[in-house]
């Protein structure tokens, strides 16, 4: 097995573990739960079956599924048995035969999405984004830090990692023309994300409170929510996001276990209204907020740091919000923080607020960029501090506009 550094600086240590699944060259039908260690995957399935584990059956399933939805218990075990198998000497022989090179596998979308929501939970971006669509107004809406605002996304255009992006066909409509207008978005935008994947379901009409936050979210990942900004002025009336949003969601082909990011924990930012019982996490012993260095990228070309520490809305608020009317949590579930900004401008996790709707281009090596164009790749990176001074890195999610086929 390949020998790493504990510096810090190994971001995919045994301290990680994420889960994947994956295929190779040899094989490329047969997909196979992976964990990455370094820059190698592992076969975990047929690790479990060569190390007689009782969790063979778990691991040697084609997707992350079963081990999802077995619950917290499991998730437990299994991790700690392949932190044993990867961090024990002893097995280092054993395990070699079951190690590819993370370069020459191909990566797959590691569960099947069951239902997609997606939050707006940034104080920073909801007052750049409201300042910038109502100017002069007031930027949050009166709900806003009351209750976490999110939508229901579509679950089937959920894309892995390195999957290309179509720019969307759609109306828009500017303020002053007369009609709208069809063709392909000319103002096509990301929004840098975290996801959380839901692995244990829940019972319909009973809500998931903020204390089961842990029995019910299996990992984290991170997550691009592509969007196109001027067919969503137009059709966001009243309702909100639809054609514009969904066309592409792309999320990272691992998925972090949530035990790895236990040192990143942080309070969140203070609260400047009371909250519903069932969203106060005041007294809660473990603090709800994570504490995630994002990085946004295009073309190869740093534009962004967006700091997840910063987020108003916890993931735990989240999934009791999404619950709390009695909706149901199926394994697969996903949804996202919404895009994370910072207070300065280099933390602005979408570029209708880095160029502030195309006033401030940002300038680049590959050009001005008000929005992206055709052939632009976007990449999202992310680490955490991790145990003993370690980092804890998520893996990546890459997208590059493809032109649209027109009608």
């Amino acid at each position: 097995m390949p020998e790493r550094s504990s510096g810090g600086d190994d971001l995919f240590g045994p301290h990680n573990l994420p889960y994947g699944v994956f295929s190779t060259a040899d094989e490329p039908g047969r997909r196979r739960l992976g964990v990455r260690i370094h820059d190698d995957v592992l076969d975990a399935g047929a690790a479990a079956h060569a190390l007689g584990s009782p969790y063979e059956a778990l691991l040697a399933a084609d997707s992350l599924g079963p081990l999802m939805a077995a619950g917290r218990t499991a998730w437990r075990d299994v991790r700690r048995a392949l932190t044993a198998w990867l961090s024990v000497p002893a097995h280092h022989a054993e395990l070699r035969p079951f190690l590819h090179p993370l370069d020459a596998v191909t990566l797959h979308l590691p569960y099947e999405v069951a239902d997609y929501v997606d939050f707006y939970s940034s104080e920073h971006h909801a007052n750049n984004a409201g300042s910038i669509f109502r100017p002069g107004g007031v930027a949050l809406t009166p709900n806003w830090k009351h209750l976490p605002v999110g939508y229901h996304g579509r679950a089937g255009t959920v894309v892995v990692s390195g999957t290309d992006v179509v720019r969307p066909m759609g109306q828009r409509k500017t303020p002053t023309a007369p009609q709208p207008v069809f063709g392909p978005s000319t103002k096509l935008d990301i929004e840098a994300e975290v996801g959380f994947v839901v692995g244990a379901p829940s019972r319909h009409s009973e809500p998931v409170p903020l204390a089961a936050f842990r029995d019910h979210v299996f990992g984290v990942c991170l997550l691009n929510d592509w969007s196109a900004r001027d067919i969503q002025a137009w059709e966001g009336q009243p309702l909100g996001p639809f054609l514009a949003k969904s066309f592409a969601t792309s999320v990272s082909a691992w998925v972090t276990p949530l035990e790895a990011l236990d040192a990143a924990r942080v309070a969140p930012p203070a609260r400047s209204e009371p909250l519903l019982p069932y969203l106060d996490d005041a007294g809660d012993e473990e603090p709800g907020g994570l504490d995630l260095r994002m990085t946004v990228s295009i073309n190869g070309e740093e534009v962004s740091r967006p700091p997840y520490a910063t987020m108003y809305w916890t993931a735990a608020q989240q999934l009791a919000h999404m619950t709390i009317n009695g909706a149901s949590l199926r394994t697969g579930d996903l949804y996202g923080s919404g895009t994370v900004s910072g207070p300065a401008r280099d933390e602005r996790g979408s570029l209708l607020e880095l160029t502030w709707d195309g006033e401030d281009p940002l300038v680049l090596p590959t050009g001005k960029r008000t929005y992206l164009e055709d052939g632009d790749e976007v990449t999202l990176t992310a680490w955490a501090p991790g145990p003993d001074g370690t980092k804890v890195g998520l893996g990546e999610v890459t997208g590059r506009v493809t032109p649209s086929p027109g009608l």
